[in-house]
């Protein structure tokens, strides 16, 4: 699927914090892909046992509620695979066993365009954003940098599990605010509450106006009935001129004569500044 002229979607891949997190802000999107013939993938991260305020409720048996509507949810949209990661909902944190287990995620699926949260949002509009969120988020933009692309950064993925490097084409952020990218899923709207309310536990009917009202708000300025919003990163565009490593180097190389080797120390790196 060629999301626009420099584009080119064949896998795309979710990493997202809690059950319905993805539905909320994306399933329009993955809805939309899915259908397209793109290869979806979930990544869910915590297994989402915090989310109940029933005092009869236990973490084990939300768990596992949670985790077979998110299963739902998914196979309304079209996702083919679906990964728990299972940490403790509400005890995220970016530690570098969470970093791995995201990191081998995105190097076995190997998706072109990878869609989370904004880690920068952290409160607005009277509400206060959710750690697992941020925490997550944060975990995607290292593995973007340096965890899943780098070889020597965790070398037992590749070392010992034959998991090479990957780095995916863009990141996609969904954005409550201010996205510099618009998505018409006005053709998916109904697939996307209907994955919502498979989320039995945390959503129920009353709130499909406040949902597609808010989708309403996100279409207007491109006049699309129902839209999605995101800030997107683009790493590596199809047909995009690779900066010339070879005769950057040839143009340092009259200061290393002398020398009686050579080593290059400074890696090829994309046009953004990742660092």
């Amino acid at each position: 699927m060629r999301f626009d002229k420099t584009l080119d979607v064949q896998r795309a891949m979710a990493i997202y914090a809690h059950p319905d997190d993805a539905e909320f802000g994306m399933a329009g999107t993955v809805a939309k892909w899915a259908k397209a013939g793109v290869e979806f993938t979930y990544c869910m991260v915590t297994n989402g046992a915090s989310g109940s305020q029933d005092p009869d409720m236990t973490r084990e048996r939300l768990r596992d509620i949670r985790a077979a509507e998110q299963s739902e949810a998914a196979k309304i949209l079209g996702v083919k695979n679906v990964v728990f990661l299972e940490f403790e909902d509400g005890y995220l944190e970016p530690t570098i066993d969470v970093r791995r287990a995201v990191a081998r995620q995105i190097r076995i699926h190997k998706p072109d365009v990878i869609f989370t949260m904004d880690p920068t949002m952290r409160y607005g509009g009277g509400y206060v954003n959710h750690p697992d969120h941020i925490a997550a988020a944060e975990v995607v933009l290292r593995s973007i940098n340096p965890d899943a692309s780098t070889r020597q950064m965790l070398p037992e993925l590749w070392q010992n599990e034959r998991l090479e490097p990957h780095k995916p084409k863009a990141l996609f952020l969904m954005a409550f605010g201010a996205p510099d990218t618009i998505v018409d899923v006005s053709g998916v709207v109904d697939v996307k509450i209907k994955a919502l309310l498979a989320h039995r536990s945390q959503i129920d009917a009353d709130s499909v106006d406040f949902i597609k009202s808010w989708m309403k708000e996100a279409g207007k300025k491109k006049r699309y009935a129902y839209a999605e919003g995101f800030k997107v990163l683009r790493f590596e565009e199809d047909g995009a001129p690779r900066r010339n490593v070879r005769r950057r180097e040839e143009r340092k190389a009259p200061q290393a004569r002398g020398r009686r080797a050579l080593r290059s120390t400074t890696p090829s790196r994309p046009a953004r500044r990742s660092r």
